[in-house]
């Protein structure tokens, strides 16, 4: 079984068990967290796909753990204009792992 979910802007396909790296969620860790945002559910040949979303379907999920992505380098630089900027970007995210789906 397995569902697709949106949360900060962006889709993820999760199944039961998976650890995922989503955008930063307000909770503690150990804490659970809820996805109402459910698109699609599949368990098997069955697939329910939301118009735009499953009506009843969560995805519930324990926050293991916050942290910093990797860092992101910009760099800009316009040749022969005595012209060069360099910039860096470490984006927070949240660590989930997916404990049950529930699609009715």
């Amino acid at each position: 079984m397995y569902a697709v979910i949106k949360t900060g802007g962006k889709q993820y396909k999760v199944a039961a068990g998976e650890l995922l790296k989503v955008e930063t969620l307000v909770a503690e860790v150990g804490n659970t967290v809820s996805f109402d945002e459910v698109l699609m559910v599949a368990d098997g040949d069955q697939i329910k796909v939301g118009a735009p979303v499953v009506a009843g379907a969560t995805v519930t999920a324990e926050v293991v753990a916050h942290g910093r992505g990797d860092k992101i380098r910009i760099i800009k630089h316009r040749r022969r204009k005595h012209y060069h900027k360099e910039q860096g970007h470490r984006q927070n995210f949240t660590q989930v792992k997916i404990t049950a789906i529930q699609g009715v």
